[in-house]
């Protein structure tokens, strides 16, 4: 039986101002604005991946460190520090617990974690 195709179309993130998280993400990787309205937002960043933020009512944040949890892994290319100091600038806040000194935990502005690392799988 062959495989039917399958792909990643994007990633839908729950929140209470989609909006300001969709900007929130254009600010912070940049690429294009597909949509807005006050129900869903949707971005396409320059790697192509699509990022929907959509409206949840009585959204509860996850929390970090806790049960597990979807999150994105960002490259920082060879400067970790100047990326979080980016994502800062963008909204983001750092996790008070960082696990580990090789990548950095932040919260986006609807309280989703998502880490920053220069240790990237290559090939």
């Amino acid at each position: 039986m062959s495989r039917p195709h399958l792909d990643v179309a994007g990633i839908s993130i729950d929140c209470p101002e989609p909006v300001a998280l969709a900007r929130f993400y254009l600010a912070l990787l940049g690429g294009d604005l597909l949509w807005e309205n006050p129900s869903s937002s949707g971005i396409r960043t320059h790697s192509g991946l699509n990022i929907v933020a959509q409206r949840v009512a009585n959204y509860i944040p996850p929390t970090w460190p806790s049960a597990s949890i979807v999150h994105f892994d960002l490259d920082a290319g060879v400067s970790l520090d100047e990326s979080v100091a980016h994502a800062l600038e963008c909204g983001a806040t750092e996790a008070a617990e960082q696990p580990d000194p090789r990548w950095r935990v932040l919260l986006d502005p609807a309280g989703h974690p998502f880490c920053i690392t220069t240790e990237v799988h290559e090939g």
